[in-house]
């Protein structure tokens, strides 16, 4: 039984787990959104919430404990600046987790770990649609071997 046994070990050494949550913190923030499994999202959730809430206080204070916990100066000044502002009428829930299926290599299931509001990234439907518009690759070959034939047959003639 798991009583009074919380968090998450990771199989890691208490040093490198706080040093792969740190890490995880700073890909977060910078991105808005990482790709990773679902153990160390569900692990790391809990603290980009507690962040984001010290953000939002805008003390001296609130950002040297954001710093002690994300060591990069820029991250924390967009976490404070940009990031704190559009959470100011949120009380909570940041962050969002969306399944992804499973990895290749070993079947470990990830995530997408995301800010809730998070700026959305223009779509390349116009690629996507052009992709779609073309002729499969076998029809345009024959096509163009029958067009070279074509002028090879009226440049000989």
């Amino acid at each position: 039984m798991r009583h009074r046994n919380d968090g998450y070990k990771l199989g890691r050494l208490t040093a490198h787990r706080w040093a792969l949550f740190r890490n995880l913190l700073v890909a977060l923030f910078r991105h808005e959104r990482i790709s990773t499994t679902e153990t160390k999202a569900k692990a790391v959730r809990g603290l980009a919430d507690q962040m984001v809430t010290l953000a939002k206080r805008e003390h001296l204070h609130a950002r040297r404990q954001v710093l002690s916990m994300v060591p990069d100066a820029e991250v924390v000044a967009k976490l404070f600046d940009t990031i704190a502002a559009r959470f100011a009428d949120r009380n909570g829930g940041y962050t969002r987790i969306v399944k992804a299926g499973r990895r290749p290599g070993d079947a470990a299931p990830m995530v997408f770990l995301e800010l809730v509001d998070r700026a959305e990234t223009p779509k390349d439907t116009d690629v996507q649609t052009e992709k779609k518009a073309r002729a499969p690759r076998g029809e345009a070959g024959a096509t163009g071997r029958r067009k070279r034939k074509e002028k090879a047959a009226a440049a000989s003639a």
